[in-house]
């Protein structure tokens, strides 16, 4: 009797382990759940069924509670085994988010285990690399912006030393200062606006215009200076209608205009290219310059990013021309990108939404 007891108790247990084990490799933690119900459901009445077969041919109590006290036993090892994997994973989580709260930014989570702990082990670690990112970029920017105001400040602390020590007439420095302190003002003028645009308190207002009239008396301010340099402007324009601030995608047009002149040699040729697409408008800029690399296209739009080839002559861009520019157009519902010319050169694009 007792060994059969035995047995059974043997048998009950070897069921709920390996249904323990089947319960842990199941790819989700509501999947497990489930499953762990039907076990504890299905296996209590496959042993009532079991007691009461006991009980009709041999009547004997001790079985039943055999039987009984191991289908508890599995059910309350199978709780504790599921329990304590989700736990584990749950606690890799919460220490590696405190390291994150503590000023760890290369801290990162696991993401094995149960699908929807995995999915938030990976929202978790796109998160974090997220902040690192724009804490990065914000190292980035104080000491780009660091470097860029040093410049004109000590510039100007020079020519003022050198006119209090009698090295030089005040009235030969005034120019010199004047440019130094509109290149300072317009520094500064840049950053504020582009603290405005991370603000989101950016005003402008939507009007709904055509834009080939817009366009124009861009590429006509810019005339004098091409045939300076010897360069062909070029306009293709279709008809397009977009809702936009005019002011705005003036300033935008002005900056690529003014980057593709400065990057596009003698007897070079840049062009203006205004049409519709679906349900947006585009705006490119192409160059017969000396093209752009995939990271300068990637990077060219970021704050204080200047390339080798997009310094210019006199040292005056600051890098943060296209930046204002990404914003001035992602604040009217556009997108702006850059790509290589297979004929050579370099386009800058630009979309905003058509008009209704």
């Amino acid at each position: 009797m007792t060994g059969f007891a035995i047995s059974v108790v043997a048998i009950t247990v070897a069921i709920g382990v390996v249904a323990i084990f089947g319960l842990t490799r199941l790819p989700t933690a509501r999947l497990q759940l489930t499953a762990f119900a039907l076990l504890a459901v299905l296996l209590p009445i496959w042993i009532v069924f079991f007691s009461g077969w006991a009980m009709f041919h041999m009547g004997d109590d001790v079985k039943i509670l055999a039987v009984a006290s191991g289908a508890a036993s599995a059910a309350v090892v199978a709780a504790l085994v599921i329990g304590t994997s989700i736990a584990r994973r749950i606690e890799r989580l919460r220490a590696a988010s405190a390291r994150l709260a503590s000023g760890d930014l290369s801290a990162r989570a696991p993401e094995d285990g149960p699908r929807e702990l995995a999915d938030l082990g990976r929202a978790f670690n796109e998160m974090a690399a997220s902040i690192e990112s724009l804490f990065d970029a914000r190292r980035e920017l104080v000491a780009a912006a660091s470097h860029d105001l040093r410049t004109p400040i000590a510039s100007i602390t020079a020519m003022l030393e050198a006119i209090e020590d009698g090295l030089a007439d005040g009235s030969e420095y005034i120019r010199p200062l004047q440019d130094q302190a509109r290149r300072l003002g317009a520094l500064v003028e840049d950053l504020f606006e582009l603290a405005r645009i991370d603000a989101g308190s950016l005003a402008h207002e939507l009007y709904e215009i055509s834009l080939e009239p817009l366009v124009e008396s861009c590429v006509l301010g810019f005339e004098a200076e091409a045939r300076a340099r010897n360069v062909t402007l070029e306009r293709r324009f279709e008809e397009a209608r977009a809702l936009c601030a005019p002011e705005q995608v003036e300033r935008v047009l002005l900056n690529l205009l003014t980057n593709a002149l400065r990057h596009t040699p003698a007897d070079g040729t840049v062009a203006v290219v205004l049409g519709s697409e679906r349900d947006e408008v585009r705006v490119s800029v192409e160059d017969t310059g000396e093209g752009i690399s995939d990271e300068t296209a990637h990077r060219m739009f970021d704050r204080f990013w200047r390339g080798d080839s997009a310094r210019s002559a006199d040292g005056r861009g600051a890098g943060l021309g296209l930046a204002i520019a990404r914003g001035l157009v992602e604040a009217q519902g556009g997108r702006i990108w850059a790509e290589p010319r297979e004929s050579g050169g370099a386009r800058v694009s630009f979309t905003l939404p058509a008009a209704s």
